[in-house]
């Protein structure tokens, strides 16, 4: 990939010079050859010679692309080592394609001590928590943190089913039933009730 074009007599980039289209040229390259190693060394190089908050920009339109984000936001978060939401970006990214669950809860840390009301951050540590139990107390941190957050609700409750399922633990299932519960009587669509109404019939038969 060519280096970004300069003004005459100087050798700062040109004041016409797009992050964003680059970044566009790079990817349309790799979605027509299909060549991972050259993207991430393009973008390694572009990651290199660009300011993390346009770098941030130009990424944008490719947060789905957990190959574009990657090599950016390493060097984002390398750059700017407080910005809690660039590294729950680089974390979700690492989650997606299967780097392991250490480096993601590492991750998801950092970003929950320097943002602590950072919510995609207590999902990540909670997610990546690989022991079941654990992560039902983890799951369990972020309902309190977060109150209002249903989807944190609805892991604790599916997490909770599961260790009840697994250990024949009846705290645990007392812990689904009541968060079902509790979600059930907050929701308004019919099939979602319906559904909730069904897994609490189920589990209230359980009996060890």
């Amino acid at each position: 990939m060519s280096t970004p074009p300069s003004s005459p007599g100087s050798s700062a980039p040109s004041p016409f010079y797009s992050p964003s289209n680059e970044l566009e040229a790079c990817v349309a390259t790799y979605q027509q050859s299909g060549d991972l190693g050259r993207l991430l060394d393009d973008l390694k190089a572009l990651a290199k010679r660009t300011a993390p908050e346009l770098l941030k920009t130009a990424s944008q339109p490719y947060r789905e692309m957990p190959e574009v984000v990657i090599p950016l936001f390493e060097r984002i978060v390398a750059d700017l080592p407080n910005d809690a939401q660039s590294m729950v970006v680089l974390a979700n990214a690492y989650w997606l394609t299967g780097r392991g669950p250490d480096v993601v809860s590492q991750l998801a840390t950092r970003a929950k001590q320097v943002d602590p009301a950072n919510r995609g951050a207590w999902h990540l540590w909670a997610l990546a928590e690989g022991d079941l139990r654990r992560r039902v107390d983890r799951w369990l941190a972020v309902t309190k943190e977060f109150p209002g957050d249903q989807l944190a609700r609805a892991a604790l409750a599916d997490n909770a089913t599961s260790l009840a399922n697994d250990e024949s633990d009846p705290v645990a299932l007392k812990l689904a039933i009541s968060t079902y519960e509790g979600l059930l009587a907050e929701s308004t669509q019919t099939a979602q009730r319906l559904a909730l109404e069904h897994t609490l019939e189920t589990l209230r038969r359980w009996r060890w």
